[in-house]
């Protein structure tokens, strides 16, 4: 069973926690380069975090999805970056919880398909734990409410992962107790026919973050079959 290290950073700023992921990913990587293509005592993270508000951008999103211009950043409190994972646009905000898993895929599996369905399997196992149904939709990645029905489903955890030699960054990002007011400045992934939504919005109740952090990580343990241990950054 591997082990990960598990960090939460609390309300961190977006390109803090981008970088500190690029930091990790390098050593990681830089290891393997060493010795053949394998890291000989694996290191693997999760972190979970919560930004101050901040739209991003991936590598094959469409700008024009993003729908205020610069000027209006400053009047909600914003910021903008393109950055280097999959998928389109995306709001981070606080009440939302971000993971950011690093695993080296060379001690779990070659599929990074797979990777994405697990980690979609995990969000769902954890809002059953809240009374929240959830599920998937073919072909769109995510996890959505009322999947099933195409003019109610709405997204309540978006995906946007990176890979390089098999160490995976970036992640999720779930909606618990998030702001939808800031999903209508962009189209969310690209996706103008679908609705975002939240737990609290679900509910109708606040939700301890703490408690939804403490699920989750035991379903992405089970899922992925490895050993958590906290360790402060």
């Amino acid at each position: 069973m591997q082990k990960v290290v598990f960090q939460d950073l609390g309300l961190t700023g977006f390109k803090e926690a981008w970088h500190y992921q690029e930091k990790i990913l390098s050593k990681i990587t830089s290891v393997k380069r060493d010795n053949n293509g394998m890291q000989p005592d694996p290191l693997h993270y999760l972190i979970f975090c919560e930004h101050p508000h901040v739209y991003t951008l991936g590598k094959s999103g469409d700008p024009a999805n993003l729908l205020i211009e610069d000027s209006q950043m400053d009047a909600n409190e914003a910021n903008f970056f393109k950055i280097n994972r999959g998928g389109d646009i995306t709001y981070h905000g606080p009440g939302q919880l971000v993971g950011y898993p690093i695993l080296d895929l060379d001690f779990f599996f070659h599929d990074i398909h797979k990777y994405l369905r697990y980690l979609e399997d995990a969000i769902i196992l954890m809002l059953k734990d809240f009374n929240i149904s959830a599920g998937k939709i073919d072909k769109l990645t995510g996890v959505w409410i009322d999947p099933d029905d195409n003019e109610k489903a709405r997204k309540i955890c978006a995906f946007g992962v990176r890979c390089s030699r098999w160490v995976t960054m970036h992640g999720f990002a779930l909606n618990v107790n998030t702001d939808l007011n800031y999903f209508r400045n962009i189209i969310p992934c690209g996706i103008e026919d679908k609705a975002v939504t939240s737990m609290q919005n679900e509910l109708g109740v606040e939700l301890n973050i703490d408690e939804v952090k403490t699920s989750l990580k035991q379903h992405l343990s089970e899922i992925f079959q490895f050993e958590l241990l906290n360790v402060s950054k």
